[in-house]
């Protein structure tokens, strides 16, 4: 089940995923060493962070997107594993873009507490995790985003019995 949005044969979500990746990995550090210092840099770094962050995770969702309407077949579990997927990155992204709302304001001058945005880009790096872990899974497990020969393709299709998670069926003879 190869991507449907790919730039010279190659998928273009797999390639912009690290960027929220590590844009929100680095805000989390920019708040706790704001929080445990005071130093307006750090602040400052964790909403630059932030609004890149943000920013990136929207631009790596539009492939995401095209790949799980397009990509993937309808009722098969990796639908549904590409739905939790996406559910937990819109969760990280909620829980970020609420982070830059409050503290974006406070970019000349301290903020008042760090523990909202400790709290939410904790939860946010968190749900990243999460939503990393059921991607790696489409890859390995499901083949989204492997180039299949149209056998492989069939093959997979086969193996994958079109079912949805908790709907397998006994192999008992």
């Amino acid at each position: 089940m190869y991507s449907k949005a790919t730039i010279a044969g190659h998928p273009l979500h797999p390639m912009l995923i690290g960027f929220p990746v590590a844009f929100y990995t680095g805000t989390l550090v920019g708040f706790a060493v704001y929080a445990a210092t005071g130093n307006q840099f750090w602040l400052n770094l964790a909403i630059a962070l932030n609004v890149v962050g943000v920013g990136s995770a929207l631009l790596a969702a539009l492939p995401g997107l095209v790949d799980w309407a397009f990509g993937i077949p309808r009722g098969s579990a990796a639908k549904t594993v590409g739905l939790a997927h996406a559910g937990l990155n819109v969760t990280a992204l909620g829980l970020f873009a609420g982070s830059l709302g409050t503290y974006v304001t406070h970019w000349n001058g301290p903020a008042t507490g760090t523990t909202l945005g400790l709290a939410l880009t904790s939860a946010g790096v968190a749900c990243t995790l999460a939503a990393g872990f059921l991607g790696w899974m489409l890859v390995q497990d499901y083949h989204i985003g492997i180039r299949l020969t149209p056998t492989q393709e069939r093959d997979e299709l086969a193996v994958q019995n079109v079912h949805r998670i908790g709907a397998h069926r006994s192999h008992a003879a």
